[in-house]
């Protein structure tokens, strides 16, 4: 099949080389598979594998969870940026949109980005429903559309991350999380001002 450190005649030999290394793959043949498909855990030829992964207990017993201390956010509001924004997903879209906002009856539901603000929040700014406003953050600025909801609570903001014309993660704390090392891409301090 080729390449260097790949050299398979048939596909049957991965799968081979596959239950070899891999004890729960160990009862998965290229012939089973031509037969119908086969879940894992399969540890031995006979075994009809596992239609519902961990139904009892997990391969070495029970869970285990550890627990880990609470840290804050490398970044939290101030005088200067008073609110927290969140990002995170709308149902149309998909990551950046790259497929779905090619789709036109997604794009009649949410056809562009906003920033989701608590009522009182907007008030208080000055800043009415449907409002083009500026989301400011330290890393930067984006223009968008306000909307005034109470899904978010006082004092934080919500943008989804699907729109290249209100790109939310220009805004977000590249700060990495000390131990899952993944940037602090769910909370910032922004301010959010009339245009």
């Amino acid at each position: 099949m080729g390449g260097k450190g790949f050299d398979f005649e048939h596909p049957s030999q991965i799968m081979e080389e596959i239950a070899s290394l891999t004890p729960s793959y160990g009862g998965i043949s290229y012939e089973r598979l031509e037969d119908g498909g086969l879940q894992w855990p399969c540890p031995t030829e006979d075994h009809p594998g596992t239609p519902i992964l961990h139904a009892k207990l997990f391969t070495r017993g029970k869970g285990r969870f550890i627990p880990l201390e609470y840290k804050p956010p490398m970044e939290l509001p101030d005088d200067e940026y008073p609110l927290v924004l969140t990002t995170g997903r709308s149902l149309y879209h998909f990551h950046t949109g790259t497929l779905t906002r090619k789709v036109e009856g997604l794009n009649i539901l949410k056809g562009e980005g906003e920033v989701e603000i608590n009522p009182d929040d907007a008030s208080s700014l000055g800043i009415a429903d449907g409002e083009m406003v500026k989301v400011i953050s330290r890393r930067g600025e984006v223009v968008t559309r306000a909307k005034a909801t109470d899904v978010s609570p006082v004092g934080v903001v919500f943008m989804t991350f699907h729109f290249a014309e209100s790109p939310a993660n220009r805004l977000t704390n590249p700060a990495l999380d000390p131990v899952a090392k993944i940037p602090e891409y769910k909370v910032c301090a922004v301010r959010v001002e009339r245009m």
